[in-house]
């Protein structure tokens, strides 16, 4: 998760909303990324969906069966659904983000019957860090003139 958070606070100094993550199989880092939203002038670049991408692409897979998630933030539902689709085994998020989370707030996408693949979720992994990123990311921006 502490690499999840570098990403988180990277993406943050880039002027993106700090948010990061990093795929994890058989305990290698296989991918690590973070919001590139604004950069990128692309609305999917968020950290899972980037992550995912990398992922895939250095394994030369479709799908990441067998590897782990960690997240600074409570995925949303387009994230949600990339996970799914990448039959993510377990996803590990810090902060819940209760007005755009999809996870355990807002549409629950796990829940759903629609859902195909459902990872096993632990959610709170170091959330007062991942929440305080976050706050002071946007604290500051409001602070400038």
């Amino acid at each position: 998760m502490e690499m999840a958070l570098d990403e988180a606070r990277a993406a943050g100094e880039r002027g993106e909303v700090p948010i990061g993550a990093v795929v994890v199989l058989d305990g290698a880092v296989v991918a690590r990324a973070g919001n590139r939203t604004r950069e990128l002038n692309d609305v999917t670049a968020h950290a899972e969906v980037a992550a995912i991408r990398r992922a895939c692409e250095v394994l030369g897979k479709e799908r990441l069966v067998g590897a782990d998630l960690y997240v600074s933030l409570e995925p949303c539902t387009m994230c949600a659904a990339a996970i799914s689709f990448a039959r993510i085994r377990r996803l590990y998020y810090g902060a819940e983000d209760p007005k755009g989370g999809a996870v355990d707030n807002g549409v629950r996408f796990y829940a759903q019957p629609t859902c195909h693949h459902a990872p096993e979720v632990y959610s709170g992994l170091n959330e007062t860090e991942s929440a305080d990123i976050l706050r002071t990311f946007f604290v500051e921006k409001r602070e400038l003139p």
